[in-house]
């Protein structure tokens, strides 16, 4: 046997305690850049247990992604580093692990689909040799026996003429097909955890469901638990047990799926499905967040959402952040006006509107909500006249 294998333990290793796998405890990662500390990750906090599935929503930049490689532990760092929180896998936390104690829960314990399947395979080795080397590499087995456990596995994810096709290039297959290729590497070694970050970006509509319902099938058949990362409100309404909505590196929500599509507890999370089309509103604009995510560099005081939150008050910019605190059973928000928008209550009213937020951007912070600017001067009409 190679002195480069690594033969690992069994999943008896590893057990959860009532079916806790995984919990994120107060994670801040932050990167150190020349133009400044980007706070990407600020106190998120969640867990996972077996067979659920958990989606992580929000904008790009919302700190999803970065989220997961903090639990993967393939952070580049520099410039990100971990500065706070704990990552716990059955109880145990991993950031106080010496890595080589770590790797052998990244890939058998907890594994990854990555957003860009082109980008993550290696051109220049087949699809059959990158999903042997798991065998190779972790069960040491030969080069034969790691090529049929590579063929069953494309089998398994549905690619037709696994047997023939087992010694393709990434290339030669679509888009949809290396993704299927992604999932049986990251599904080789029976992981309790997957996490797949935006697996369906850049598919059309029918490979879409065709994916998600593969992984669907795969968590079911084998009690994983499933984080799937997404900015698609339409990808995890019929797959997600739970939603965590992110903005600017914090979980501003976090809900039942169905309970928070009837009701979003966050301004937010309101304005991202009032954005969604729909068939009932045929010919009508479509609703839509004005103004852009912070940067991380300058994040603004009290509630990072208020430069472009149609209910935002005084205290919602000179208060410290509001904390994330259940509003109803089940239910978490970070807003300090939760109960009011859950209660469609009249004493909530709105204080700036998204062509507001959109004027502010362009023409200042001076430029009143709902003064009608003209985007060709950017003079109020009657100043200008």
């Amino acid at each position: 046997m190679s002195s480069d294998v690594e033969v690992l333990g069994t999943r008896g290793d590893w057990q959860p305690t009532d079916g806790l796998l995984l919990e994120v405890d107060n994670l801040q990662v932050e990167f150190r850049t020349r133009d400044g500390v980007a706070k990407a990750i600020n106190g998120v906090t969640f867990d996972l247990h077996e067979g659920e599935t958990l989606a992580i929503l929000g904008e790009s930049g919302s700190g999803k992604s970065v989220t997961a490689q903090a639990i993967m532990g393939i952070l580049d760092s520099p410039p990100g580093f971990i500065t706070g929180g704990e990552l716990r896998y059955c109880g145990k936390n991993m950031l106080a692990m010496p890595e080589e104690q770590r790797r052998r829960i990244r890939g058998p314990e907890i594994s990854m689909v990555f957003q860009d399947a082109l980008s993550a395979l290696n051109p220049v080795f087949t699809v059959g040799w990158q999903i042997g080397e798991m065998f190779r590499k972790h069960r040491g087995m030969n080069k034969t026996d790691a090529q049929a456990e590579a063929v069953k596995l494309m089998q398994r994810v549905q690619i037709p003429g696994a047997a023939q096709r087992v010694k393709a290039y990434p290339h030669q297959f679509s888009g949809g097909m290396r993704q299927r290729i992604m999932i049986a590497m990251a599904i080789a070694l029976d992981p309790a955890v997957l996490i797949a970050d935006e697996p369906t970006t850049a598919l059309d509509v029918t490979v879409q469901a065709q994916i998600m319902q593969l992984l669907q099938e795969l968590q079911e058949e084998r009690k994983m638990g499933l984080i799937l990362i997404t900015h698609d409100l339409g990808v995890v309404a019929d797959v997600a047990d739970r939603i965590a909505v992110m903005y600017a590196g914090r979980i501003v929500e976090q809900s039942e799926i169905y309970e928070l599509y009837r009701k979003p507890a966050h301004p937010y999370t309101k304005g991202l499905l009032d954005s969604i089309p729909r068939l009932d509103q045929k010919g009508q604009e479509l609703a839509a967040i004005g103004g852009l995510p912070p940067n991380l560099t300058r994040i603004p005081p009290g509630c990072a959402f208020n430069p472009r939150c149609r209910y935002a008050q005084d205290v919602c910019r000179e208060d410290p952040p509001p904390p994330l605190r259940e509003v109803l059973h089940g239910r978490l928000s970070a807003c300090h006006f939760s109960e009011l928008l859950l209660a469609d209550s009249p004493e909530l009213e709105v204080t700036q509107t998204a062509d507001a937020v959109e004027a502010a951007l362009e023409f200042g912070p001076d430029a009143a909500p709902g003064v009608d600017i003209d985007q060709t001067t950017g003079f109020e009409p009657e100043a200008h006249a």
